[in-house]
């Protein structure tokens, strides 16, 4: 799949990185992927503006429910899963994606997930 779609990331908005249900809430769950430090892409908020666009239109245009029907009706959230914790521009960034997420009644929230090593 990474040969025709290209790897997960948030510099990737082709694909969604990952669907998950939440076992507590029972919200479907976007997870979006970004491995770089805040500030290591001049790109990067823009990057993630576009995903988290993408993603949007995903769950809002019906296209979730139709590849997945069990997932109907089920609230959605939107997660960044970053690998360090946002501040500074970055804090206000994630802010600014809760609230415009918000306005369409999807949630969105920051999950740091330190790489791997």
């Amino acid at each position: 799949m990474v040969a025709e779609f290209g790897e997960p990331g948030v510099q990737n908005a082709k694909i969604v990185d990952r669907i998950e249900v939440d076992p507590v809430s029972g919200e479907v769950v976007l997870g979006m992927i970004e491995r770089r430090p805040w500030g290591a892409d001049p790109r990067q908020f823009q990057q993630i503006e576009e995903k988290i666009n993408r993603y949007l239109g995903y769950a809002l245009d019906g296209h979730l429910a139709e590849q997945y029907p069990q997932y109907q009706g089920k609230q959605i959230r939107i997660r960044l899963d970053c690998a360090e914790a946002p501040a500074g521009e970055a804090l206000r960034f994630v802010a600014a994606a809760e609230h415009a997420t918000s306005t369409h009644g999807v949630a969105f929230d920051a999950k740091v997930t330190p790489p791997k090593a």
